[in-house]
Formats: C-alpha cells, sequence, structure tokens
C-alpha cells in the first residue's frame, strides 16, 4: 500500500526546490543532507518518477517535481489555515476570515456590511486588506485569502471581455453596484453638461486613479477603442487625492459616485454621470470553490450576497 505524504517530507521537498541546493535546505530545516535526500528518494520511488534534476547551477524540480511543488504548497498553506483557525477556539474565536476588497468597495458598502455580519457573529474574527483587484483574485486563488471583493467586468460590454479570464476557476456571488461619475471643478468648461460621453472628456487633461487597476485598464481601453491614447496628468492611489487634485484645476477624473461623493463634496466638486453603457460597475464576491471553503467563510459569502441582493 503506498504511504501517505507527510508535511515534513512536502516542507523538505519545497525547501529544495526553493534554495536550489540539498545541503541548504537541509541547514534551513535543521536536519542533515543524508536525511533530507532519503525523504526525496524514497517519494520518487512510490511515485515511480524523478522528482528533481541535478545540474552544475543546482537543482531544479521536473514536471513531476513543479507538479509536486505546487500541490505541497497549496496543502502546507491548507494545513496552516486550518491549525490557525481550530486554535482560535481557545481564546473564544469562533472562526477567522481574511477579506481582502479593492478600493472603490472599501470606500462603500462593505464597512457597513461586514459591521452587520459581526454584529450576527460577535465571535469571529475578520482581517481586511485593500489591494488592486488582480491581487485580490491571485490571493484568493493562491489560498492566501479567504474572500475578496471586488468590481467585475461583464463580456456584454464593449471593451470589458479580455478581464473576465482572470476569475476563471473562482466561485463569484454578485454583491452591489456603483456608477462612474466624471469629476469637475465649478468652473471647468464641462461642468454644466447634465452627462457626459467618455469621449467629450478625451480633449481635457485628466487624472487617474490606482495605476495598473481594473479602472485605469478600463478607461485605457475605451480610449483605444475611440482610437485615442488616454494621458493622464497626475495618476494618484487614492479617491481623496483624486479630488484635492481635481479641486486644484489640474484636470478631471472618471470616479465612482457612490465612493467619492462625499470627498468631492468637501472640495466642492461637481459629479457629472458618464453616459456609457459601461459605467455602472458590478461587484462580486469571490471565493475559492465551496467544498474548498471553511463554514464561517461560507457564512460571510452568503451575507454579503444578500446584503448586496437588498442594496441593488
Amino acid at each position: 500500500m503506498p504511504r501517505e505524504f507527510d508535511p515534513l517530507t512536502l516542507r523538505l521537498f519545497i525547501a529544495v526546490c526553493e534554495e536550489g541546493n540539498i545541503a541548504r535546505a537541509a541547514a534551513r530545516e535543521a536536519l542533515v543532507p543524508s536525511a533530507v535526500s532519503k525523504r526525496i528518494a524514497a517519494v520518487e520511488a512510490q511515485i515511480g518518477a524523478p522528482l528533481l534534476l541535478r545540474g552544475r547551477r543546482g537543482i531544479a524540480p521536473t514536471a513531476a517535481g513543479e507538479a509536486l511543488l505546487r500541490q505541497a504548497r497549496d496543502l502546507l498553506a491548507l494545513m496552516a489555515r486550518m491549525q490557525a483557525e481550530l486554535s482560535e477556539f481557545g481564546t473564544g474565536v469562533q472562526g477567522s476570515v481574511r477579506v481582502l476588497a479593492s478600493v472603490s468597495a472599501l470606500a462603500e458598502d462593505l464597512p457597513d456590511d461586514l459591521a452587520s455580519f459581526l454584529a450576527r457573529h460577535q465571535a469571529v474574527r475578520l482581517s481586511v486588506d485593500e489591494l488592486q483587484s488582480r491581487e485580490i483574485v491571485r490571493s484568493v486563488r493562491e489560498g492566501a485569502a479567504d474572500l475578496g471583493v471586488l468590481w467585475r467586468p461583464h463580456a456584454d460590454r464593449p471593451g470589458d471581455a479580455p478581464d473576465l479570464q482572470h476569475l476563471h476557476g473562482l466561485r463569484t456571488l454578485p454583491y452591489r453596484s456603483d456608477h462612474l461619475c466624471v469629476a469637475l471643478p465649478v468652473g471647468h468648461p464641462l461642468a454644466g453638461q447634465a452627462t457626459l460621453r467618455f469621449l467629450q472628456t478625451l480633449a481635457h487633461a485628466a487624472v487617474g486613479l490606482a495605476p495598473g487597476g481594473l479602472m485605469d485598464l478600463l478607461l485605457r481601453r475605451q480610449a483605444a477603442l475611440a482610437g485615442q491614447t488616454l494621458g493622464y496628468r497626475i495618476q494618484v492611489s487614492s479617491l481623496d487625492a483624486a479630488c484635492r487634485i481635481v479641486a486644484a484645476g489640474l484636470g478631471l477624473a472618471v470616479l465612482p459616485r457612490e465612493a467619492a461623493a462625499p470627498h468631492a463634496a468637501a472640495r466642492g466638486l461637481v459629479m457629472v454621470p458618464l453616459a456609457e453603457p459601461w459605467a455602472e460597475r458590478r461587484f462580486v464576491v469571490c471565493t475559492r470553490p465551496e467544498a474548498q471553503l471553511g463554514a464561517t467563510t461560507r457564512l460571510l459569502a452568503a451575507h454579503l450576497a444578500e446584503r448586496g441582493a437588498l442594496g441593488a
């Protein structure tokens, strides 16, 4: 009967792959090199294929080794999360969830929705961090986070489809939505318009938000579809900074109305709705497949979906 993989052997194999050297991996794990070699040789004998290639530049995994390395990292990460979650029961915490969210999601309704969840489940611990959408997806997929909240582009709107692939393989639940507007100082030539088309804004100096984020990519793509290049005078990472720069007369900015409204009002800015089919942004909650989720993560995901439905 084949022997099951044990955590120590998996950890040693990861160390060898990362160090590219058995002696350094052994030192890292406080073992002698022969013990490391013996364990890896036993695994190779068990699966009937070599796991490592030894060359002049060190050791590298074979194709089978790459597969084992990926699975070993996932398994050890899962065991670490399991141990961390179970250990918290001894302190009275009944489950923990690490949440990652985009700038807009955190600036809008997500904090209130998380607060209402904690009011129902007072023994749960939440960890919440802000990241760009692509980093959120990567962290959820790799198991570094339990749940993400981000904007999901829609395939039925021009220019959105290419970004759908980044959520492939993840479970998504509909959440809330927001609406893009153009933030302008009162004296700007476009400030008196009831609505604006995106093409009208391209003739004016602009302020960009979150370089490399999905909003940035969307606007650059829409400009390209119109045969133009989007050139920002300044790019910033926060809504407040964008509104400050717009108020200083350095350019207009396309911003989500729900998140930017308090900052815009504080600076006396005009918010003109963007009249484009892609100006309504829909947010989703993303997780790994449901079978891989802890009970607390499932509860939180369902709660956010419910809150989003009520607020839609």
